[in-house]
């Protein structure tokens, strides 16, 4: 056992000044994990379709950080804020630092993205210039351009009569330089490029061969149609990244009003980035940079393609040949032992569905027999992010709501980059007569939770689903995460004083099982930390196993510390940002830090304690749930932790998923004592955890299937 005096050195270390030195950046660690993310695109494994999806991935990642985090900092340095970092950094030391990272980025970028081409090439897909084309494809660009680009542009002039115009955040504008062909007088002009039409048009898609020409190639070929009079001497894109972080006045009479105001101003937020085309001429790319009134160091010229994240358009047309091979998403034998009936499986047993390897169908489904059950009495909801046209969720609230049933939506308005199409199914959903509440004012609604109340033998019991991810079929499909279905009353009953609380606003902490962001989830999990702690100084086996997509949190961070500081063996899998260093003599020598990143997007989260016996065993605590360890889910947003009582589901979550996962060498990267991720050495005959899933059957689900389609069991290796 660690001596009470090592511990005090350890706590109190001389050379810690604060939490400072213990800390990583945010915003670096986040530009670590796009490399990652990157990286992928370089992953020789892959088939190269998805190379190029990671590739794009990494663009508009890149894209959102920059409008939100980046922009974040930018306003604290106009604001003159002067506040240091949790790891000790000004707002103006870390603009400067993650704009060096960031260009490092971008040019990796443009490697990856030269030789993904050529790889593409020697595979028949084929990215045209305008210098590339042969007679017949020039004749079918002029084709397409006359009927189909040329009536929707918009050529703007630039001179003294016509200033430069507005230009959108994300928005590709092809800037060129002419000369008039009878007095040879320049002049300069801009193509913005529309955002109907696609970035990559087809020229020829058959079986064995695709060819695609961006649309700003397309623009320069035929230039003279558009300018008529002048010649074309030189051009090149630019794209401006514009400040989206929007502060919303939540205090508005009218919410709805409200957002829509602020959405309009999202549009002519600051410039936070200017990308420009490095072929460009130096006189048209002084004036724009003049123009937008962009600081030297926001400004990178790329060699190459600007607009990254666009490539997913050459992905979503190119043969599936050179993609992963696909795979029908298991549904769950148990529902089908009960003759498809939802409600009947879950009665009979707590049941966990693990997506996107087991169907988001049953999520839907369940919602779908509750809106078409005659026993159904009510339904409640809650609804962060969902598909943006009309999703088959959203449709069995309304067929609920118009067969008489008692529904409510808990729609919150301020999901990111989600609030327009949430203001329109929140007007779909009244007008079918749902009551609908956007949230609580100051917070927002994140937990993801759906009630259905049941009249059953002349009583009403209560179905619920807890869930890791959103309410959104699409992003299911790629996303890992869990969906917990239970009629078990203690789960019901905190389930009902959840949409309560959110719905009436009331202060809740009288819970059975459950525990709630902001007021008592940050408490729990310290308690249970602290638990650990107190077992490794009795001797006791300890230990604490979390899956989840980011911490940032310095007090759980600081906790944790504590806990290795102690002898608790701490192993965390981390898919993006972690701001805690693993690894360090006299700070974290018992803490690991990993990093899945694969074909799918790692998002569930899983907290689990080892409570005074060996992890893995029946006996630990685990918990799921719907937040991070950040303090925004702490603080400012409404989330669920949910204890896993049933023991097969305990079984899969812990032994299955977290084993697996703890054992994966082949997605994994690994944190080392500087806070830098190296990526482990692939082995053909070790673990991946998305082959894994993708194999196996899962626990919970199986039933009577179990018996003869049994998964593989893995054991954990030494830590």
């Amino acid at each position: 056992m660690v001596s009470e005096k090592k511990i005090s050195s350890i706590l109190h270390h001389k050379s810690l000044h604060s939490l400072e030195d213990s800390y990583i950046n945010r915003e670096l660690s986040w530009i670590a994990f796009n490399q990652r993310v990157l990286d992928e695109a370089n992953n020789i494994k892959h088939p190269i379709l998805e190379n190029l999806k990671f590739l794009s991935i990494s663009g508009s990642n890149l894209d959102e950080f920059y409008m939100v985090r980046v922009a974040g900092l930018h306003a604290q340095v106009d604001e003159g804020v002067n506040i240091k970092s949790s790891d000790g950094m000004m707002p103006q030391e870390q603009l400067t630092e993650v704009n060096k990272k960031a260009n490092l980025l971008m040019r990796n970028q443009q490697t990856t993205w030269k030789n993904i081409k050529k790889q593409m090439s020697d595979n028949n897909i084929h990215i045209l210039s305008k210098s590339s084309l042969n007679f017949k494809e020039k004749e079918q660009c002029a084709e397409y351009f006359e009927a189909n680009v040329l009536p929707v542009l918009t050529p703007l002039a630039i001179d003294p009569a016509h200033p430069f115009p507005f230009v959108g955040n994300l928005g590709l504008v092809l800037s060129v330089q002419l000369k008039h062909k009878k007095n040879n007088k320049k002049r300069n002009a801009l193509l913005p490029l529309p955002t109907i039409l696609p970035r990559f048009i087809e020229i020829e898609n058959t079986k064995d061969t695709l060819k695609m020409i961006p649309l700003e190639e397309m623009l320069m070929l035929f230039s003279n149609k558009i300018f008529d009079g002048y010649d074309f001497l030189g051009g090149g894109l630019f794209r401006v990244i514009r400040d989206s972080d929007v502060e919303f006045q939540e205090e508005a009479e009218d919410l709805v009003i409200s957002f829509q105001k602020q959405l309009r101003s999202r549009r002519r937020g600051k410039v936070v980035r200017l990308k420009i085309d490095k072929n460009c001429p130096k006189i048209i790319k002084n004036m724009i940079i003049d123009s937008l009134e962009v600081n030297s160091e926001d400004i990178i010229e790329i060699d190459g393609i600007i607009g990254v994240s666009s490539l997913i358009e050459i992905y979503n047309a190119g043969p599936k040949r050179l993609c992963f091979k696909k795979f029908e998403a298991r549904f769950p034998e148990r529902i089908k032992d009960a003759g498809d009936n939802i409600f009947k499986a879950i009665k009979n047993k707590d049941l966990v569905v693990h997506h996107p390897y087991e169907s988001f169908d049953v999520v839907v489904d369940f919602l779908k027999q509750a809106a078409k059950d005659p026993n159904v009495v009510a339904i409640k909801q809650t609804l962060y992010r969902t598909k943006t046209d009309r999703s088959p969720i959203i449709e069995s609230l309304i067929k609920a709501a118009e067969a008489g049933k008692s529904v409510t939506a808990v729609v919150e308005l301020k999901a990111r980059f989600q609030e327009e199409a949430n203001i329109k199914l929140s007007q779909d959903l009244e007008k079918a007569g749902v009551h609908v509440v956007y949230g609580v004012v100051d917070l927002k609604t994140h937990a993801k939770v759906s009630l259905v109340v049941r009249r059953e033998s002349k009583k009403l019991n209560t179905y619920v689903h807890f869930g890791t991810g959103n309410y959104h079929p699409t992003t299911a499909k790629i996303y890992t995460d869990l969906s917990l279905f239970t009629c078990n009353p203690d789960y019901a009953i905190d389930a009902s004083r959840f949409f309560n609380m959110v719905t009436g606003h009331n202060d809740t902490d009288d819970w059975n099982l459950l525990e709630a962001a902001p007021k008592g989830l940050r408490k729990k999990l310290l308690g249970l930390i602290d638990e650990e702690i107190e077992n490794a100084k009795l001797g006791k086996p300890s230990g604490i196993w979390f899956k989840c997509n980011a911490i940032v949190d310095p007090v759980i961070i600081k906790a944790l510390y504590k806990a290795s500081a102690y002898g608790v063996k701490i192993d965390l899998i981390i898919r993006g940002v972690c701001c805690l260093k693993a690894g360090v003599p006299n700070l974290s020598e018992n803490i690991r830090v990993k990093s899945i990143i694969g074909r799918f997007l790692e998002h569930g989260r899983i907290y689990c304690f080892a409570a005074g016996r060996k992890m893995p065993s029946s006996k630990n605590k685990v918990f799921i749930s719907s937040a991070d360890l950040m303090q925004r889910n702490f603080d400012r947003r409404v989330e669920l932790l949910i204890p896993i009582q049933n023991h097969t589901v305990h079984a899969q979550i812990l032994k299955q998923i977290m084993v697996v996962s703890l054992n994966d060498i082949n997605q994994s990267w690994e944190m080392d004592g500087q806070g830098n991720y190296n990526r482990i050495k692939y082995d053909k005959t070790k673990i991946s955890a998305h082959e894994y899933f993708i194999n196996n059957p899962s626990l919970s689900g199986r039933g009577q299937d179990l018996n003869k389609n049994r998964p593989e069991v893995i054991m954990l290796s030494d830590q």
